[in-house]
């Protein structure tokens, strides 16, 4: 944890550097400002920052606190207006009753559409900064309190979901990377050729699997719980709530941590529970 603590005084020492455009010393442990802010010199060498003004603004703001919790608000937001969009296209899986073929057909124009693939790129650099900054506030958080404190009073300090925020978002995280892996992955190769598999029946052979369903409906209940207190979250440390929009957005927060969730967990349930009869029914026939 001291390791820890070095490195976030080390990057507080370079943003007051870099916002006051002051010469510091940097050694193998700590970085010592020169213009009287902080002073703990040892065998070391002296550097001089020549770096235009707006770019240490830049960098001022991101390896501020306030700064951190701004990009993690914009890339949460980002990733719950793609995951708006991802529920559309996927409930064309409940909603076509023709063996997947329009979901497919809309798969195939995201897989060759160019702006598409652009934002694919912007995505997985959102959730992986996301994720980290995160991470990286949790810790700076939990290092400003180094000693628990004696009474913990719940009602006193934050609500559930803002204090479980890390652990769901951790499991939320661990499962996107298993949808990746079910879904995504096996579906890549055929983008340069290789051999074309049916994204349709990966979603029929995976949602026969009672396991799967389970953890796939446990995870989406975590995501909306995280949703319910990243969503008002954010716009509170972009400033927007206040007394004209926070009805608004109260509202329109529960539609988004509410209904993205249950809009997904139709999927499995549909395909475990009346796709499986359906298909039964019609051998069955046959």
């Amino acid at each position: 944890m001291d390791s820890f603590r070095d490195t976030f005084a080390i990057a507080y020492s370079k943003t007051i550097a870099f916002s006051k455009n002051l010469p510091y010393t940097l050694n193998s442990e700590k970085l010592v400002l020169n213009g009287g802010v902080i002073k703990h010199s040892s065998k070391s060498t002296v550097v001089k920052p020549h770096i235009k003004k707006s770019m240490n603004n830049i960098l001022a703001f991101y390896y501020s606190s306030i700064g951190k919790k701004v990009l993690m608000s914009l890339t949460g937001l980002f990733l719950i207006i793609f995951l708006t969009e991802h529920l559309v296209g996927n409930l064309l899986l409940v909603l076509f009753h023709d063996d997947g073929k329009t979901f497919e057909a809309y798969g195939e124009f995201l897989v060759h559409n160019p702006v598409v693939l652009t934002i694919e790129i912007f995505l997985f650099l959102s959730i992986v900064g996301h994720a980290l900054l995160g991470v990286t506030l949790w810790l700076t958080n939990k290092m400003k309190r180094p000693i628990k404190y004696e009474l913990f009073r719940s009602k006193d300090n934050a609500t559930l979901s803002s204090r479980t925020m890390i652990w769901t978002g951790s499991i939320v995280f661990f499962f996107l990377v298993v949808h990746l892996r079910s879904f995504f992955i096996p579906l890549y190769p055929s983008r340069f050729g290789g051999e074309k598999i049916s994204s349709y029946k990966l979603i029929v052979e995976a949602f026969a699997n009672p396991w799967y369903v389970g953890f796939y409906l446990i995870a989406l209940f975590l995501l909306g719980y995280h949703l319910r207190h990243g969503f008002q979250s954010a716009f509170q440390t972009l400033g927007l709530r206040n007394k004209t929009y926070t009805p608004f957005l109260d509202l329109f927060a529960c539609i988004v941590w509410c209904l993205i969730p249950l809009g997904f967990a139709v999927i499995p349930i549909y395909f475990f529970f009346f796709h499986q009869a359906a298909s039964t029914v019609i051998m069955g026939v046959h």
